[in-house]
């Protein structure tokens, strides 16, 4: 058997107070069976008591069967100068029939005396007389020691003290919390090897990443013989975050040879990030370690020639193993080898003796230079493709097009006119919309879905603009990208103009005529 270091997401509770980040109760339930389906052992519920949404999911939780994980429950210790048995927080802890507890209290003198205002020895005693309480109840108890670094670096027998009243009172887990987030590795590895020396209990490390720290230091605490990790998914949280998940899990599998889940949850790793991201209506980082859309991008054409030769020569792990895959960008940043690979993910047979290949990388570099981007816009490269190898031409034109707003009392109007052609036929359609790109979408869609029905089910779903060079004012190029589907498949094109409309209708124009293909 591999060393086991256990996960403790605390996404539902701690990941909750990130700015912008607002689950429900039936948002937690199924982020709670996404983690559990994973292989997390600890998923933190939330606070009792707190807010009606916490307590109602408690109430579904214990009604439900588990796969693997044990749902906690958290709260803070008895309040100061209340018997543990008169404190509504116990009773609202029992109320949420979970089998683990985490109770978090102070460990740094600074906040007993200054925030609690109580006396050092009292707050030993409300860690213990807590513990008591919920272990004499039945429950498992992780003890989170709030401040454990600080609280050191200013008053190390203090903070000593602290950890073993709960450890007295049967803790089954200390767990160390740089609260602040403004620790050094070194700090947290030393400080953790020190507690590891002094107490009996397992240790656990929950870190913030305040100074962008947060998983290097929770590995810090790993390495010093912590086995329990605190974080979330995503890396949510109050501030600039907790601990990411998403990249400890694999660093802990991959690189540590420890075994946090289950082998076989690696590979859905990417699909747990997207799905909570999902969930909590935030667009997922395409930059996020492992996970993230461009975690095995390549641009550079030394990098893209190196990885179809020997993969491992510019990827540290095989990308699939997190659910991920490669992505060969193509820019003007690109060689031959960007063209051939990506070409083939496109659906084109070319090889380098194919003679348009050089006409193809010489486009592209000429159009990102003038301020086109391909890197988000596949569609528009793979049309640009087909179109220099002459494999078809366009199924349609517009001949032309007029978009404008008028007053109709207190509402502003816009309005589109299309004329199109398919072969020798026309269309000439006039549609509304709610901007000057919505109506021409749909005049433009109106005027071809006759001779294309399939082209109803194609939808924007974003755009995007981009002013390439303010300094000019209103003479500026902007840019425009467009995300299309049509329910089963996601395309991206992009256009180039001064005026945004122009812009806006390449990469329309595109978006339709990708459709039309059939990959």
């Amino acid at each position: 058997m591999k060393p086991r270091v256990e996960i403790y997401d605390t996404t539902l509770r701690d990941g909750s107070q990130g700015e912008g980040i607002n689950f429900s109760a039936a948002d937690k339930l199924r982020i709670a069976e996404k983690l559990d389906g994973f292989g997390v052992p600890y998923i933190e519920g939330g606070w009792p008591g707190s807010n009606p949404k916490d307590m109602e999911f408690f109430k579904q939780a214990a009604r439900r069967s588990w796969k693997c994980a044990r749902i906690a429950a958290f709260s803070m210790t008895r309040r100061k100068g209340v018997r543990v048995e008169a404190d509504d927080l116990m009773r609202q802890v029992l109320e949420a029939e979970t089998p683990v507890v985490t109770i978090v209290g102070k460990t740094w003198l600074l906040h007993v005396t200054e925030v609690l205002r109580a006396k050092p020895d009292e707050n030993l005693a409300m860690i213990g007389d807590t513990i008591r309480f919920l272990r004499d109840h039945g429950k498992t108890v992780f003890y989170d020691a709030e401040h454990s670094f600080d609280g050191f670096k200013d008053e190390p027998d203090y903070a000593l003290a602290t950890w073993q009243a709960a450890e007295k009172a049967g803790a089954e887990c200390i767990v160390l919390c740089d609260t602040n987030g403004g620790c050094l590795p070194e700090e947290i590895a030393r400080i953790t090897a020190f507690a590891k020396g002094r107490l009996t209990a397992p240790l656990g490390i929950h870190t913030h990443n305040d100074c962008g720290l947060g998983v290097a230091n929770a590995l810090a605490g790993i390495q010093a013989g912590a086995v329990q990790v605190q974080g979330t998914i995503n890396g949510y949280g109050e501030r600039t975050g907790n601990c990411n998940l998403t990249s400890v899990i694999p660093i802990l599998a991959f690189k540590l040879g420890l075994s946090p889940v289950p082998a076989s949850s690696l590979r859905r790793l990417k699909e747990l990030s997207q799905f909570v991201d999902e969930i909590a209506n935030l667009r997922h980082n395409p930059r996020e370690p492992w996970v993230g859309q461009t975690a095995f991008a390549h641009k550079g054409g030394m990098h893209v020639h190196a990885i179809e030769r020997v993969a491992r020569s510019y990827e540290h792990v095989d990308p699939a193993a997190v659910g991920n895959c490669r992505r060969v960008l193509v820019s003007d940043m690109s060689g031959r080898t960007n063209i051939l690979i990506k070409a083939e993910e496109l659906g084109f047979k070319l090889s380098a003796d194919t003679p348009e290949l050089k006409t193809v990388l010489a486009r592209i570099k000429e159009l990102e230079g003038e301020g086109y981007e391909y890197e988000a816009a596949e569609a528009s490269l793979a049309l640009l493709i087909e179109r220099i190898l002459k494999r078809r031409e366009s199924p349609f034109a517009v001949e032309a097009y007029h978009v404008s707003m008028r007053r109709a009392g207190p509402d502003r109007i816009c309005e589109a006119t299309v004329k199109v052609r398919v072969g020798d036929r026309r269309a000439h359609t006039v549609a509304e919309g709610d901007g000057p790109v919505n109506a021409l979408d749909a005049a433009l869609r109106m005027a071809l879905v006759t001779f294309f029905p399939r082209l109803a089910e194609v939808r924007l779903t974003d755009y995007k603009v981009r002013i390439l060079d303010s300094g000019t004012g209103t003479a500026a190029k902007t840019r425009v990208l467009i995300e299309s589907s049509d329910g089963r498949r996601d395309w991206g094109t992009v256009g180039l103009n001064e005026n945004i409309i122009e812009a806006s209708l390449q990469a329309l124009v595109d978006s339709i005529e990708f459709a039309l293909t059939k990959k």
